[in-house]
């Protein structure tokens, strides 16, 4: 139950492996949610993709352009949160009930008094923490001044340069994977049942283990569709994000069957 209150924790059902085989079938599953209920996708994406241009437009009139990078790695971090509705659409569909705006956001902002806020803090503080860790590699790299001349040219064609990027994308992509792993499963379990944010935590960091190598392929399909996603102007999430986000409702059913 997502919307109904109870003082009783839900039953966990037990962890199931997953194949790349299953991968491919959420993804088509994720795909005809959002075409059966495209508005949806579009309105959640929107404030996504509003953000992000925000970012954008924010840092280029303060001059600190080079700071696109490591937001724009670590942005993708939020998106899960926003998915929240995305998941209880595709539930919705799931049991044929009513998809209306009212229904659907009132759950999503019923969830304020449950286990969502405080998934949320973790999220933002994994994505603090990875701002200050993106600051400390450039100031390492590059001292506490900002870049003078060409941006890309000093990044992309200088020791210095390339070596600050190996850096941060090694130590960025074991903070995400951390990240995934207690996340991937967590907030559609919280969506869906009566459980802690701990235990749900848990509970997706065991079915990460139980199927590593699919699990594994689908954080490199999330990171890669959202890099993609955001380089025309951001434009690209308003199909990748909701797709994403109704894929890992299904991914969650496989994992977690009732």
């Amino acid at each position: 139950m997502s919307n109904e209150t109870t003082s009783q924790p839900s039953v966990i059902p037990e962890i199931s492996a997953i194949t790349r085989d299953d991968l491919k079938e959420v993804l088509r599953a994720g795909l005809a949610d959002f075409k059966r209920a495209p508005a949806f996708g579009i309105l959640f994406s929107a404030v996504y993709v509003l953000g992000g241009l925000m970012l954008y437009m924010v840092l280029t009139a303060a001059g600190q352009t080079w700071w696109l990078i490591p937001l724009s790695a670590g942005f993708p971090l939020l998106a899960p949160f926003l998915a929240v509705g995305l998941y209880e659409v595709s539930r919705r569909i799931e049991r044929e009930e009513a998809l209306d705006w009212n229904s659907v956001l009132g759950v999503v902002f019923a969830e304020k008094d449950r286990q969502i806020p405080s998934m949320a803090v973790v999220i933002l503080v994994f994505f603090m923490f990875w701002v200050f860790v993106a600051h400390t590699v450039y100031a390492l790299f590059f001292g506490l001044t900002p870049f003078a001349g060409s941006f890309a040219e000093k990044l992309f064609m200088t020791p210095e340069g390339l070596t600050m990027l190996l850096v941060g994308s090694v130590i960025g992509g074991a903070m995400a994977l951390a990240l995934f792993s207690v996340m991937v499963i967590s907030l559609p379990l919280l969506l869906d049942k009566e459980v802690d944010f701990v235990t749900a935590m848990i509970t997706s960091y065991g079915a990460v283990t139980r199927s590593p190598v699919a699990m594994l392929t689908w954080a490199a399909i999330i990171a890669g569709s959202l890099f993609l996603a955001m380089l025309p102007v951001f434009l690209g999430l308003f199909l990748a994000l909701p797709v994403l986000g109704h894929a890992s409702w299904h991914l969650y059913r496989k994992v977690l069957p009732d």
